[in-house]
């Protein structure tokens, strides 16, 4: 603006020194006759009456033409202030909306509806303030008014995510399978399948889904071995009736699946149920060889079938390794009493019950060595054994 300003004042200056210099050449006269009038006038004076002349009808022509618009500018006006104040209302609506003041959010997003164009953005932020204050059903009134192809996705996407927020795990999935026909597959759309498929109990969807977040870097890795885990745990319940179903499966998983004692020690006990004591024994054996955990270690003698010897003989190779392990030495005293080997049972457990470190484990040992002395027919030192089992129990 201030450099159009010296231009106009330089321009004004340029017309003055053109009319100063003109105007001393005052040579020429304009006569106006109207019978019976008769004006004369000089040139210069002249042609700046036809100047003033035309300044002042251009500035009536102008006064003419705001007067005439004026209804249409300040209805013009009234346009532009109402979209500003829906503008307004629109940001005011996001920032109450991760502020946490939900009313005031779905308030401010309704104001915004002032301007059409907005719509659909308010639309999503009031069905996301109503989701958060429990109002489903307003939700998806909302949800119902964000409209255009531009903004499917959008809506689909947030509706996914709301209604598996609120549990409704079919119909998170009905708008993620919406979505999908669309050609849209995003990770987030795989986050939302996977917390539907997880309040579902689909636990092969639950795998499947982990393994390909994980592949994505899109999930922690803590979260993704405790889900593989519990996919899998619930997996093998449901084969639990089936033994070749439950191997089949078994063999599917990845080698850290089939390698964590937690889920060994499951799928053993589930094949000892089943009298499939040499593919629990397998499972065990090899989990072992990764991970050296004592809760397989408890399992194992429960893996023995008809003949323990060839059990025993393993266990005593750990035994070499590892001698003063608590939990082997019980494992190997529970192996000698399920082979009638009273002596090195006795042995065995002794020492585990002198090296318990844990109460749990003490009172195992008291009453494995109860057991073996009823075996043995000494009924005072079984009962003795009894009441430290007891006495353990009681401290616990």
């Amino acid at each position: 603006m201030a450099i159009r300003g010296l231009v106009w004042l330089a321009l004004l200056f340029a017309i003055a020194v053109i009319l100063a210099t003109v105007g001393r050449f005052d040579a020429g006269q304009v006569m106006l006759v109207y019978p019976p009038y008769r004006v004369d006038i000089s040139l210069n004076l002249f042609v700046v009456a036809i100047v003033v002349l035309f300044i002042l009808l251009y500035a009536l022509l102008r006064i003419v033409r705001n007067v005439w618009r004026m209804p249409q500018r300040v209805a013009a006006y009234r346009t532009r202030s109402r979209v500003a104040k829906a503008h307004t209302a629109l940001r005011d609506a996001i920032g109450n909306l991760y502020a946490g003041r939900f009313s005031r959010a779905e308030k401010a997003a309704r104001d915004a509806l002032a301007h059409p164009e907005n719509a659909p953005a308010a639309g999503l932020i009031a069905a996301n303030a109503a989701h958060r204050m429990r109002e489903y059903a307003r939700r998806d009134e909302w949800l119902d008014k964000v409209e255009g192809n531009d903004w499917l996705d959008a809506r689909l996407m947030a509706t996914a995510d709301m209604r598996a927020d609120g549990r409704d795990a079919d119909g998170a999935l009905a708008a993620l399978t919406e979505m999908q026909s669309q050609g849209g597959r995003r990770i987030h759309a795989q986050q939302i399948a996977l917390r539907a498929q997880q309040q579902l109990k689909n636990w092969a969807e639950v795998l499947k889904l982990v393994k390909t977040l994980e592949k994505r870097e899109a999930i922690h890795p803590a979260v993704a071995v405790r889900l593989r885990q519990l996919a899998a745990e619930n997996l093998l319940r449901d084969r639990r009736h089936n033994a070749d179903a439950l191997l089949e499966l078994w063999h599917t998983l990845s080698p850290v699946e089939r390698h964590s004692p937690r889920l060994a020690d499951l799928a053993a006990e589930l094949l000892i149920a089943l009298n499939r004591q040499a593919d629990a024994r397998r499972i065990v054996e090899e989990a072992l060889a990764q991970n050296w955990d004592a809760r397989l270690l408890r399992r194992y003698p429960d893996t023995a079938g008809d003949d323990a010897l060839p059990l025993i003989q393993k266990a005593e190779a750990w035994h070499n390794d590892r001698p003063e392990d608590a939990d082997l030495l019980f494992a190997l005293g529970r192996l000698c009493l399920k082979q009638q080997l009273w002596g090195k049972a006795q042995s065995f457990l002794e020492a585990a019950l002198k090296l318990a470190d844990n109460e749990p484990l003490k009172i195992r040992s008291h009453r494995a060595l109860a057991r073996l002395h009823e075996q043995l027919g000494d009924t005072a030192k079984a009962g003795e054994h009894y009441r430290e089992s007891a006495l353990a129990m009681n401290i616990v």
